[in-house]
């Protein structure tokens, strides 16, 4: 299918009432064929501290047990997802909500890092995307939590930039628009406007970009080397054509 935008929203900017209301505004604005992606950072980190739970992230990449998964797959399939659902639709999207697990669309294996056994972090291995064509065939504005599955049913809190870049690539998405709460990628104090791979992965090599940034950025390069045309933004950005465009030269 083409023609569909991939808007992948980070947790810290769900908190604010205000932006949630900004991004259900550009949304409907956009009109339809757009697939939300979201994570939920900030709240399940909120929620693991009020349960005496540790927090504890490598890479960027939430260490995952057994205890924490069931907070990640709480937090994001339970009120995160409802409340944006809830806001997009107060200004007439119609979205519906969804998980990875849904429909098969997120399946996944344990992702294997080389720091180190991270719990339950899923790798996507495959995408089926039927459900959500199906969705957005029908006028619907799927809205997805970035929980997957395993073939025997382990459930498994994927990285919300990995999970967008790979339903991106499965839907052969028009743009894939990462959004957060920085305007763009910052080099010398100014916001890039373009940027290639090689140097993109300079700026990792060079320590610009880093911690929760790098997934982000990881995730992006593997889009774009699938023909994905990437964009990071910040929401007041989103409709002006503003952020930091990724190509491949």
């Amino acid at each position: 299918m083409t023609g569909i935008r991939v808007i992948k929203v980070g947790g810290n900017e769900l908190d604010s009432v205000a932006f949630c209301e900004g991004l259900a505004c550009a949304v409907a604005r956009a009109g339809e064929h757009i697939v939300v992606v979201h994570g939920g950072g900030r709240a399940i980190s909120a929620q693991q501290a009020a349960l005496g739970l540790p927090v504890v992230k490598v890479a960027g990449l939430r260490v995952t047990d057994a205890a924490a998964l069931a907070v990640v797959v709480g937090v994001l399939c339970g009120n995160t997802n409802k409340m944006l659902v809830a806001a997009l639709r107060s200004k007439g999207v119609n979205a519906v909500g969804v998980s990875g697990v849904d429909g098969g669309i997120l399946q996944c294996d344990q992702l294997h890092h080389p720091a180190g056994d991270l719990g339950f972090v899923g790798a996507v291995e495959r995408v089926n995307a039927h459900l959500l064509s199906v969705l957005v065939d029908s006028g619907f504005t799927p809205v997805l939590a970035s929980v997957g599955a395993g073939e025997a049913g382990t459930l498994y809190n994927v990285n919300a930039d990995a999970a967008a870049a790979a339903i991106a690539i499965a839907l052969q998405a028009e743009q894939l628009e990462f959004l957060t709460d920085v305007a763009g990628i910052v080099k010398g104090q100014r916001v890039q406007a373009r940027l290639n791979i090689l140097e993109v992965e300079q700026l990792v090599s060079d320590g610009v970009i880093r911690d929760g940034m790098l997934p982000k950025v990881q995730a992006a390069l593997e889009a774009v080397r699938a023909s994905v045309c990437v964009r990071i933004v910040d929401l007041a950005g989103l409709e002006s054509g503003a952020g930091t465009i990724i190509q491949a030269e």
